[in-house]
């Protein structure tokens, strides 16, 4: 839907939407998609482009010539020409057109038709204008430099063809030079090095140059990133001495989102010196160029753009686009400013904000010349910067906007009006008027090709009568206009066309020039001006009149023009001759018709109408309507009231009572005459004396107005004669009323019995009243009003005046004046009066008072009040609108509820409920702005409002997702809804729409019959809704619980109501919410359901069903078992499992002692039987003979057995108490296991929470992204090559990145790389470590082009599908044996980086990390073997029992501020420490110390002494290696705490190793340069370090300690007793494992781009090599992505985060990882008594964390694909590193295989056409100056 803009922020509704009418002309072409119109305007020829075919056609699309240009064998990959035996990779390609171009003739040389294409890399024909099929050029053998157009379809290519001077060749056409300024996008296949702008030669052509070629003296657009810079271009236009191109791409510097460009150059300029570029701002968000056109807005020359909104920040256009306009004037000034400051004044402005900069990655900078280098050199020159880009965009408001994408536009002028016709995507022609103040109404839109998109060629034919539209398959011809479809002036100007408008004299609807007198005023009337209005009859006098009759008619005419004085008008009265018109003015008077030249009156009616049509000649000027009236018709046809009927006629009628006739005369024959009620006249009763009536009374003040009718006169009959009677008990109740009667009637009041009433003066018998008696009330309402008045009172009862005039300053209300009404006044029975202010709050009652007469008063009390708001509920809504609001208060019934009115600012809120005294509600209508406006309450016209208080208007919710997408109909399930802004909601409802399926079954019956009908009819009356309210969680999430829908009603749709905002579902996500049959679950005993389930305690009870999962999940289902729950344990599709508590629990039902099984899903409770636990005392009876037989059988048995069980009772005692007390033993140590996994799981958690401060704030020790990818890409490596610089003499050095920079234009090439790679890869010494290193040298050297470097990767990858296919697939990327699996895994570490810090490394790994070292620390660890008695690695355990101690000490740090600041809580002097006394002496301490900080900023710890610290002169240095070390012959063991007894609260300090050289304490043995225990420096004396056990025993053992060896030996004999600590540990950090797996394979949140594109790219490569096989390719994933990252990220979590890994800690992450791996793997995961323990320690959890991983396939198999562009804008935001150092350590290897390389490049035949081995030989020629063949 398109929409103008006046403001541009506020859409219209689409005026005028038709088919395709009769006035379109098409005609169907092959090609689809077309792609490209050109008209030749000389010739008047059109020639159009699509895939494989070119046409040519006459203007009225006759097609004249059709070519084939394809397809043809081709590849994107090959340079033409193409041999299949050199271009594997060729097959059969379309030919998409990419420029159509007219070359215009040059002196004897005709113009030529420029075509190219997407084959043979682009290149282009030359064509002839009279025959298309007539080749003028075409090359056979194109060189690199006549590649044109871009090689992809999706890459967009413009051109424009120019004459400049030629420079430097006097020849040709008078030295004149015809070029092609080309504008292509970035194709990632093909020559990868040609420039996003081109100059192409064109004429002359000289050999040995070459047409289309780009030469060395042709400008070009220097371009540092060919990738990076991906201009999509849209148009390339010339205007004045300028070329200028539109083109979007993203904004490299700033803000990285996708703008929209317009550049600039001068025509003359060779060189490029002048291009300046500037962002184009289309308010709203509107970013992406879809199409323009160059045309002119008031006379001046302007740039039409249709664009689109964005997505997100990709380059796909949504379906939200406008129009704006930008002058050109205006464009060139920015540029010329943009040129101006980066000339003089640096490229910054006068506020110092930079405006201009140097674009493209180009090695230049603004400068600060002269002040008229501007002006010397317009067009730049050698010394001016270049290319400019403005950082000041141009900015323009939408004219005008549509939600249905714009693809083209083109513009006309009209009578010096701007029309902008439109295009969109789904075949539709807008039609625009664009105002001077580039404002624009929408005034038609018209399908020329339903559902197929406008290409952005839409052009005008030469007389600008029609527009030349091209869609998919179809070239359309439609007339700007249709002014000649409109017949009459009313329709032409309702049609708001602005070409059209109606020519008066001439009675047509025509475009203005056609108009003969149309620069007169009054003749063209313009249908787009909104005064203007058609000649029109404002009135006519007489406008009625009596066919009896003949006068003259007086026409009241507007807009009427004006004529020569020999012109005249005549009046037509219906089909009657004409009659002569005089003109005066705007006034034209005729004569009516004789009455005998009338046509005869209509049977049954009184009146006629004609027409009276104003003529100029045979031309109806305008046309009037006059009324002749019969009023003898009138009479005859009421015979029953002629009277009555006569004189209340709307006619001009009188009423002859004597002559019995209605005349339209105002005399009677007979004198008497009764004029008609419209005649005021003050003689009334004076004429009418006893006649009729009702005449009469309607004259009286009270009845000047329209007459009520004959029904509201009293009775009138006729007689023979002319007397009358009148009745006047009839309509008379009270004295007031009977005294109203005219006196000639004689009507009395006559009080006498049996009650009081009107009648004839005669028949009174008694004396009439002369004094009526005083008023009565017999109610008021409202009883109470505000102080201020203004709301009106109504007082009923009688005698309240004879007539208005009686009451008037009569009435009062609570000692008030209030005043009368007099059109609510009714005589004697109500009077309706104004209330007055009253000034304060008072009560009385009503008084009217009328003469003498006691006033009549009220029984009802009237108060006055004074209203009061005291606040409001609630205080915010949203901006749409549909806020219940109550507002409380005091006295707010006042007045009646009709006088209240409640406004929300400018807004009225709907009073919705019945008002009380204190508080009213109300519903908030929409605002069109947000923010807090006062709520005020009118009582009539006293205003109050609320105090304080505001209501605010925010911004409508938002839904973004709302899960989950399914219900069953029953209802119930949790829907959470995700957004923005929900919690301004009041209301939020979930609602569904249903009708029942018979109405479905009549609609398709009906469309059966009828074809495709609607039947709204029926829509209307079965579709009906239900609905649920929703719980408001917080403002970015609510809850909602499906309704309830019945199985016999079709869903149709579903939607939230959020009060006045509503979302329908489809808008959030698709595929629509779905509803399903109910789940359906089978009772426990299916057999026999009235029968108990016998359960067994201990075990689940298994619940059978149908469906149970397709609209569910286990955790929304819950179970109960009488009145204790029934844990759900499993579900799938087909089953339940639950599990009941272990005692038999009570049940809630009376009807029966035994607890039945309930399940509830959602609104589903589904009762499934009773269940009874069995037991020992439950026996099943059995009937007595049984029983005796069984007593009887059972004793011989019994006899028989007892013998044997005497033999046997002794061994069996003992066996059976050998049994018992193993059985004991074990269950006392899997309790005490349970409780130590509980006891540690408790401390841990308190550490963890202790710890949660640190994680995501400074207390995170990630690392930055070059660290990270220095220890991925090259890891074990000291001196990466990111780390390091070049490392070369100054004399060399420029030269030498001269080559470098050559090289890395080389591996920009992709053939050189590909050929490059698999050379090194064929040479024997190229080893497997040197195919890492090289892989990671090309990933940092094409950092900066991850875009080009995916493509080399996939295609690398696709050459190693091919090996492995032919062999096992199932082996591939199993290792990492070649380069581009190496780049695989640096691919994958880049793409993954973002989502690694942010989702796993943020929290969970680091948790995870902080959590083993915490477990690992709290037991002895080993510090020489690294085994720990905490650990998750069997091979790691410490298995003999250490006896330690812990302990606390408080650490002393004497260190340097700037050291203490790198954690925040060494700002204090001491930290308590604990440790264990068989720690070694140091690095506990220190990890504990400073355990903020990362361990890259840690003090060394060989760098500080720890110092014990006793008293004030006792200081002891504790080491782990001096003279007091124990040494037992070949042993030496470290010291530890437990040497040296340090006690529990000791204090220690740790100071810097140069401090501790100083004075000994007292008994002090000082030791300097302690030892690493880990280097194993006491091997040069014979002697071994251990620290808690040995590595291997030692056969000298000591005489004192053989019984503690003993000990020992017995404690060995079984250590698989100490296995048990593992599954304490491994209990411990369950969670933390959980939370870590969970964070890599969660899908609820979207996958990371990289890792949808790599999946879908796996699986295509299956489809095409026709692996069926779902194992393969899920083994090719997990090699890809799991194994190969994660597993690594999980065993090194020193890559992402600054921390150290030790011995113990990584055996612990060994075991993670390894679950992890078998997690991914498809084999069945069994295990058995032999398994390792490692497996055995993870056997329960592996199955879980499979289904984690296939879910984690699956749902990115289902997922949208990877976009290409996605996936392109996500490597364009990560690109960003480059090194020279890389480059050069790059180059050592070709220096390596120099001929090798030299010799692969030369035997291929692409690489000669490309000159690759001369490039290279170059490269060496200045790196190391290697001689070569150059």
């Amino acid at each position: 839907m398109l929409a103008s803009s006046v403001p541009p922020s506020v859409l219209l509704v689409l005026l005028v939407l038709l088919p395709a009418d009769a006035s379109v002309h098409w005609v169907e072409l092959k090609g689809a998609p077309l792609s490209h119109l050109l008209l030749d305007p000389g010739a008047g020829r059109l020639y159009v482009g699509g895939v494989d075919h070119l046409y040519q056609l006459t203007s009225d699309m006759e097609v004249m010539s059709h070519v084939r240009t394809g397809p043809h064998l081709d590849s994107p990959d090959c340079l033409p020409p193409i041999i299949p035996q050199d271009c594997h990779s060729a097959t059969p390609t379309h030919n998409h057109n990419k420029l159509l171009l007219l070359e215009p003739g040059q002196g004897a040389e005709p113009g030529s038709l420029i075509v190219c294409g997407s084959l043979y890399q682009g290149i282009c024909d030359k064509r002839s204008l009279s025959n298309l099929s007539q080749l003028i050029y075409q090359t056979s053998n194109p060189v690199d430099t006549q590649y044109v157009a871009a090689n992809d379809p999706r890459v967009s290519t413009v051109a424009v063809v120019i004459t400049t001077k030629n420079k430097q060749e006097g020849g040709g056409a008078g030295g004149m030079l015809r070029l092609m300024l080309v504008g292509r996008g970035y194709t990632s296949k093909g020559p990868g090095d040609i420039p996003p702008i081109t100059t192409r030669r064109l004429f002359p052509v000289v050999a040995p140059r070459r047409a289309f070629s780009q030469e060395e003296e042709l400008g070009k657009l220097v371009v540092g990133s060919y990738s990076e810079y991906n201009n999509h271009f849209v148009k390339a236009v010339t205007h004045g001495d300028h070329v200028y191109f539109l083109f979007s791409r993203r904004d490299v510097w700033h803000k990285k989102e996708y703008r929209t460009y317009a550049s600039r150059l001068c025509i003359s300029d060779r060189s490029f010196y002048s291009y300046v570029e500037v962002p184009l701002l289309c308010h709203g968000g509107y970013n992406l160029a879809q199409g323009a056109w160059l045309g002119n807005h008031s006379g001046k020359p302007a740039l039409f753009v249709v664009m689109a909104a964005g997505q997100a920040s990709t380059p796909v256009a949504t379906s939200r686009s406008a129009l704006c306009v930008y002058g050109m004037a205006e464009l060139d000034a920015v540029l010329q400013k943009a040129q101006e400051v980066c000339y003089t004044e640096g490229g910054r402005g006068n506020d110092g904000k930079e405006e201009a900069y140097i674009e493209y990655a180009v090695s230049s900078k603004c400068l600060q010349l002269p002040k008229d280098s501007l002006s010397e050199y317009p067009c730049g020159g050698e010394h001016t910067p270049n290319p400019i880009a403005s950082s000041v965009p141009l900015e323009a408001t939408p004219t005008v906007t549509s939600t249905t994408q714009l693809t083209a536009v083109t513009t006309a002028t009209e009578a010096g009006h701007t029309i902008a016709f439109l295009g969109d995507r789904e075949g539709r022609l807008h039609k625009v008027l664009v105002r001077s103040d580039w404002s624009g109404h929408l005034y038609g839109s018209l399908t020329v090709d339903d559902g197929s998109s406008v290409s952005a060629d839409l052009l005008l034919d030469e007389n600008q009568q029609h527009v030349y539209v091209l869609t998919s398959s179809r070239l359309s011809k439609v007339p700007v206009s249709s002014c000649e479809r409109h017949t009459d002036c009313q329709t032409c100007l309702s049609a708001s066309d602005p070409y059209c408008g109606w020519c008066v004299l001439e009675g047509r609807c025509s475009r203005k020039h056609l108009c003969q007198r149309h620069q007169q005023p009054n003749h063209w009337l313009w249908s787009f001006e909104p005064t203007n209005q058609c000649v029109t009859v404002q009135s006519l006098q007489p406008a009625n009149q009596s066919r009896e009759e003949q006068t003259q008619v007086t026409l009241s005419v507007i807009q009427l023009p004006m004529l020569t004085e020999a012109e005249s008008l005549s009046c037509i009265f219906g089909l009657l001759p004409p009659q002569p018109a005089v003109v005066m003015e705007t006034n034209i008077t005729c004569q009516s018709p004789a009455p005998e030249l009338l046509p005869s009156m209509p049977t049954g009616s009184d009146h006629m109408i004609l027409p009276v049509s104003l003529m100029f000649g045979h031309v109806t000027v305008t046309t009037g309507n006059m009324t002749f009236y019969d009023c003898s018709a009138v009479s005859q046809l009421n015979q029953s009231s002629q009277c009555l009927s006569c004189v209340s006629s709307i006619w001009r009628c009188n009423w002859c009572p004597l002559d019995q006739l209605c005349t339209h005369n105002h005399s009677c024959p007979h004198q008497h005459i009764i004029l008609n009620q419209r005649v005021r006249q003050p003689v009334c009763l004076s004429t009418c004396l006893s006649t009729c009536l009702s005449a009469c009374l309607t004259w009286s003040p009270v009845c000047l107005q329209d007459s009520p009718g004959p029904t509201s006169c009293p009775l009138v009959f006729a007689l023979q004669s002319s007397a009358l009677l009148y009745d006047c008990s009839a309509g008379q109740s009270d004295c007031s009323q009977c005294r109203a009667v005219p006196e000639e009637y004689g009507c009395v009041w006559c009080p006498g019995s049996p009650a009081p009433s009107c009648v004839y003066n005669q028949s009174c018998l008694s004396e009439p009243t002369d004094i009526c008696p005083p008023p009565q009330i017999t109610q008021v309402l409202p009883v109470s009003g505000p102080l201020e008045g203004g709301v009106l009172v109504t007082i009923t009862g009688s005698n309240l005046g004879m007539r208005f005039e009686d009451v008037v300053g009569g009435v009062t209300v609570a000692g008030v004046q209030c005043l009368p009404q007099p059109e609510g006044y009714l005589i004697s029975t109500r009077v309706v009066c104004e209330l007055q202010p009253s000034g304060r709050q008072k009560e009385g009652p009503v008084l009217v008072t009328m003469g003498m007469t006691p006033p009549g008063r009220s029984m009802q009390m009237f108060t006055y009040q004074d209203p009061q708001l005291l606040d409001l509920v609630p205080d915010r809504g949203p901006v749409s609108g549909g806020t219940r609001l109550t507002i409380r208060g005091r006295q707010l019934l006042t007045g009646q509820t009709s006088d209240l009115s409640a406004f929300v600012g400018n807004q009225p809120c709907y009073i919705v409920d019945e008002v009380n005294d204190t508080q009213l509600e109300c519903r908030t209508g929409p605002s069109n702005q947000t923010g807090g406006v006062p709520v005020r309450v009118f009582f009539g016209k006293a205003e109050r409002t609320v105090p304080d208080v505001f209501f605010h208007y925010l911004d409508d919710p938002v839904i973004t997702d709302a899960v989950p997408a399914e219900s069953f109909y029953a209802g119930g399930r949790i829907v959470i809804v995700t957004g923005r802004n929900l919690d301004v909601v009041q209301q939020p409802i979930i609602a569904v729409w249903v009708e029942p399926v018979e109405v479905q079954r009549v609609k398709r019956r009906r469309q059966l019959i009828y074809g495709p009908v609607s039947l709204p009819a029926l829509t209307c009356l079965s579709a009906s809704q239900v609905s649920e309210r929703c719980s408001v969680l917080s403002s970015s999430q609510m809850t909602c619980l499906t309704p309830t829908v019945s199985p016999e009603l079709k869903v149709k749709g579903i939607w939230f109501q959020l009060d006045n905002v509503r979302v329908h579902y489809e808008s959030i996500k698709v595929p629509s919410f779905s509803y399903y049959p109910n789940p359906e679950l089978f009772p426990l005993n299916r057999e026999a359901p009235d029968v108990p389930y016998r359960f067994k305690p201990g075990g689940v009870i298994a619940v059978e069903g149908l469906d149970l999962t397709r609209a569910m999940s286990r955790q929304e289902v819950t179970a109960r078992l009488g009145d204790q729950e029934c844990q759900v344990k499993t579900l799938d599709s087909t089953h339940l499992y639950c599990e009941p508590p272990e005692i038999q629990p009570m049940s809630v039902e009376e009807s029966s002692d035994l607890p039945s099984l309930k399940v509830f899903m959602g609104n589903l409770q589904v009762d499934l039987g009773l269940v009874q636990y069995d037991s020992d005392s439950l026996l099943s009876p059995v009937p007595l003979a049984a029983q005796i037989g069984l007593g009887a059988g059972a004793a011989v048995i019994i006899l028989s057995v007892l013998v044997i069980i005497l033999m046997y009772r002794r061994k069996s005692k003992q066996a059976l108490r050998d049994y018992k007390k193993v059985l004991l033993q074990l269950e006392t140590l899997e309790i005490n296991v349970g409780d130590q996994c509980r006891k540690e799981f408790t401390d841990l958690m308190t550490e963890m929470m202790d710890l949660s401060s640190d994680v995501g704030g400074p207390g995170l020790p990630l690392l930055d992204y070059r660290t990270y990818a220095e220890r991925v890409f090259f890891p074990g490596q000291q001196a990466a090559p990111l780390s390091r610089q070049l490392d070369l003499p100054e004399s060399r050095r420029q030269t030498v990145e001269q080559g470098l920079q050559q090289l890395n234009n080389l591996l920009n090439n992709r053939l050189f790389l590909t050929r490059f790679i698999h050379t090194l890869e064929a040479q024997q010494g190229f080893s497997q470590r040197d195919r890492g290193y090289v892989a990671s040298l090309l990933t940092m050297a094409l950092h900066d082009k991850l875009e080009y470097f995916t493509e080399v990767m996939k295609s690398l990858l696709q050459d190693l599908v091919q090996q492995y296919v032919a062999k096992n697939p199932k082996l591939m990327l199993r290792r990492t044996e070649t380069v581009v699996e190496k780049m695989l895994t640096n691919w994958m570490s880049i793409c993954l980086y973002s989502f690694l810090k942010v989702a796993v490394a943020g929290e969970p790994l680091y948790m995870l990390y902080r959590a083993i070292k915490y477990q690992v620390d709290k037991g002895p660890v080993d510090v020489v073997t690294g085994k720990a008695k905490r650990t998750l690695n069997d091979s790691h355990l410490l298995r003999e029992d250490i006896d330690y101690c812990a302990m606390v000490t408080t650490a002393t740090h004497l260190l340097p501020v700037c050291i203490s600041c790198l954690s925040p809580h060494l700002s204090h002097l001491s930290v308590p420490v604990s440790l264990l006394d068989s720690d070694s002496v140091k690095d506990k301490i220190l990890d504990q110390v400073y355990r903020g900080a990362p361990f890259s900023q840690r003090p060394a710890a060989d760098s500080l002494d720890l110092e014990w610290r006793s008293g004030q002169a006792g200081h002891l240095t504790l080491s782990d290696d001096d003279v007091t070390a124990v040494v037992q012959g070949r042993w030496k063991r470290l010291n530890t705490l437990q040497h040296y007894k340090v006690p529990d609260g000791a204090t220690v300090a740790l100071i810097p190793r140069s401090q501790s050289s100083g004075g000994v304490g007292v008994n002090q043995v000082f030791q300097t340069g302690e030892k690493t225990p880990m280097l194993e420096g006491e091997e040069e004396e014979g002697l071994r370090l251990w620290h808690l056990v040995k590595s291997s025993e030692d056969p000298e053992i000591p005489k004192h300690r053989k019984s503690s060896m003993r000990e020992r030996e017995r404690a060995k004999a079984i250590p698989e007793i100490y296995l048990t600590r593992l599954l304490s540990m491994k209990g411990t950090l369950q969670k933390f494992v959980d939370d870590v797996f969970v964070a890599i394979l969660s899908t609820k949140r979207p996958p990371p781009i990289a890792v949808r594109f790599f999946f879908d790219f796996l699986d295509d490569m299956a489809e095409k090599h026709g692996i069926d096989d779902p194992e393969t390719v899920h083994i090719w994933k997990t090699n890809s992505l799991p194994l190969r990252f994660w597993v690594n990220i999980l065993k090194n979590p020193q890559f992402v985060l600054d921390v150290q890994v030790t011995d113990s800690i990584d055996a612990v992450l060994s075991v993670i990882a390894q679950t992890f791996i078998d997690s991914c793997t498809t084999s069945e995961h069994k295990v058995g008594r032999d398994s390792p323990v490692n497996k055995l320690l993870y056997a329960r959890e592996i199955p879980r964390y499979k289904q984690l991983v296939e879910r984690y396939y699956s749902d990115i198999h289902s997922a949208a694909s990877g976009c290409y562009q996605e996936m392109n804008s996500t490597l364009t935001e990560l690109s960003g590193m480059n090194s020279l150092v890389a480059l050069h350590e790059l180059y050592k290897y070709i220096n390596k295989y120099y001929d090798q390389v030299i010799m692969s490049l030369e035997e291929d035949s692409s690489g000669q056409k490309m000159q690759l081995a001369y490039r290279l030989q170059q490269v060496a020629a200045l790196v190391e100056n290697k001689v070569t063949d150059l």
